[in-house]
């Protein structure tokens, strides 16, 4: 049941970024465009998002456990630190120059060979962050 609800709301999700043109770079860069010709579309999209995930927060706090009884979990790290900041410069960077995130460019695979580039290096990068995660978690072992 799991596997056929998580593939279900895959779908929805993927679907909802092709109807929204959000997997067309082209409309992800216009919106990144400030100084040129702004497209705004895409902050209705992520407001429209954001109003729905502020719902389903709201309904897991008062719950603990998904509708498919698993346990919540939520993240718990509340400081800013270098790896966050670095992973956001990163990651908007990768945006800003391809015109994909990761949803859109799983959802336009079939589209041609540059979101297909844009996953391999999407992939490559959440490797080094696991990488280096281990890196720092043992040199912190080592300093203990």
């Amino acid at each position: 049941m799991q596997m056929l609800i998580s593939f279900i709301t895959g779908l929805v999700f993927g679907l909802g970024l092709i109807i929204s043109g959000m997997a067309d770079p082209s409309k992800v860069i216009g919106f990144l465009d400030l100084a040129g010709n702004w497209d705004p579309s895409l902050a209705f999209v992520m407001g429209g998002a954001i109003l729905v995930a502020s719902i389903g927060f709201r309904l897991t706090d008062n719950r603990g456990k998904t509708w498919l009884g698993d346990k919540v979990r939520l993240p718990t790290a509340t400081q800013i630190d270098k790896r966050l900041v670095m992973g956001g410069l990163t990651f908007g960077v990768g945006w800003g120059l391809a015109g994909y995130c990761p949803g859109p460019a799983l959802a336009s695979l079939t589209g041609g060979s540059k979101p297909l580039i844009f996953v391999l290096a999407m992939l490559a990068g959440m490797a080094i962050f696991e990488l280096q995660g281990r890196i720092d978690s043992s040199r912190r072992r080592r300093q203990s």
